[in-house]
């Protein structure tokens, strides 16, 4: 076996000689200078302190030299890494810096203007759009009908035929409000849809009953691009002799063109909702390709992933349980119900990608809607 290459001088390799290791610590250096935006730096980073810059590949040579070479050269590289590292931050303190100063003048606000240059405002798109689908079904004859948010677990749950032991009445799903004394038994939730207007409304009122519930409601999702805890919805019923799924998809029909222009139509998919029996799925054809990209390669669509059809929410003729709860006699009277969420409509109706900028409350995007929808 051979001995151990003690003479071995770390000098004969390349990417450990002194004059490399400058260059490269001279190029970071100049990459750093030469960066003129925080993306540009971000770039040279990774390009000269990343797992597979220059220097960090130098680095690794080390491990291959004798113990008696490896002081020398470690500390040549640690002192050009470190020189790199310190440029780094401090061109990073620069460019911020730069930004900071750039916003303050680009996002002045002169507050000595005279108090009548207030610019015109808007209203909140999710109000005038859910004013607008109240304003289509109160021409229908409609009435809008209203609830507290804070409910009675009897009318968010048993009266709509969820029982004790529904997945729905977890608090995976539910805020369950405390009682005076701390207890979680106060048989009181935050509502978890508008649901239980509709049962206040049948037990206020003699049949026929068609109202229309819009209002926000509360589930225990996290805030992401598509769900907040937070929401709102609107809701229909109807209860009246005679009432068929004719009658529902008529209704859908004339509320979809109403929104989204002639010649849009639903479709229903069976489903199943404790509420409803029977129940379905409702979806409208999708509002930028009218269903022309299915089977289409040459006419691909995002919004529907060319199958056509977007969903919208679900339906269904009222439960005759839930009728008898209310105390209507389900052998005179039928009814059918429907509902969405009014966050979802809006992305649908106005390309918004991201439902956090519906609540986080930025003028700037509040305002491009003006005053209606």
């Amino acid at each position: 076996m051979s001995a151990p290459n003690k003479s071995y001088d770390p000098v004969e390799v390349e990417a450990l000689k002194p004059e490399e290791i400058e260059r490269m610590r001279d190029e970071a250096l100049a990459a750093f200078a030469a960066a003129g935006d925080l993306e540009a730096l971000a770039h040279a980073k990774v390009a000269h302190t990343g797992g597979t810059s220059p220097l960090a590949l130098a680095n690794r040579e080390i491990g291959a030299l004798p113990p008696q070479a490896k002081a020398e050269a470690g500390k040549r590289v640690g002192m050009a890494r470190g020189a790199v590292s310190k440029a780094l931050a401090a061109r990073q303190t620069e460019l911020e810096a730069e930004r900071d100063a750039r916003v303050l003048v680009e996002e002045a606000v002169d507050v000595t203007l005279p108090h009548d240059r207030v610019p015109a405002g808007a209203r909140h798109p999710l109000t005038t759009l859910s004013e607008r689908i109240e304003d289509i079904f109160v021409a229908m004859g409609y009435e809008v009908a209203e609830g507290p948010q804070i409910e009675a677990e009897w009318f968010n749950f048993d009266a709509l035929n969820i029982g004790p032991d529904h997945p729905a009445r977890g608090e995976h799903d539910t805020f369950f409000v405390a009682a005076p004394d701390g207890s979680a038994d106060s048989g009181q939730v935050l509502r978890t849809h508008t649901s239980p207007v509709q049962i206040r409304s049948l037990l206020d009122r003699e049949p026929p009953v068609y109202v229309v519930c819009p209002g926000r409601v509360y589930r225990t999702d996290e805030l992401d691009a598509t769900h907040t805890p937070v929401f709102h919805q609107v809701e229909l019923l109807a209860v009246d002799e005679g009432l068929t799924m004719a009658d529902l998809k008529g209704t859908l029909d004339h509320m979809v063109q109403s929104l989204f222009g002639e010649g849009m139509r639903t479709r229903l998919r069976p489903n199943f909702f404790p509420f409803t029996e029977p129940s379905a799925e409702m979806d409208m054809v999708c509002y930028v390709c009218r269903g022309e990209s299915v089977g289409n390669p040459d006419r691909p669509c995002r919004t529907c992933s060319s199958e056509g059809w977007i969903e919208l929410g679900g339906c269904g003729m009222v439960n005759p349980k839930v009728l008898v709860a209310c105390g209507v006699d389900p052998q005179k009277y039928s009814g059918f119900a429907f509902g969405f969420g009014i966050e979802r409509m809006l992305m649908f109706r106005h390309n918004v990608e991201d439902m956090r900028d519906m609540v986080e409350g930025d003028i700037r995007f509040t305002r491009p809607f003006g005053m209606e929808i």
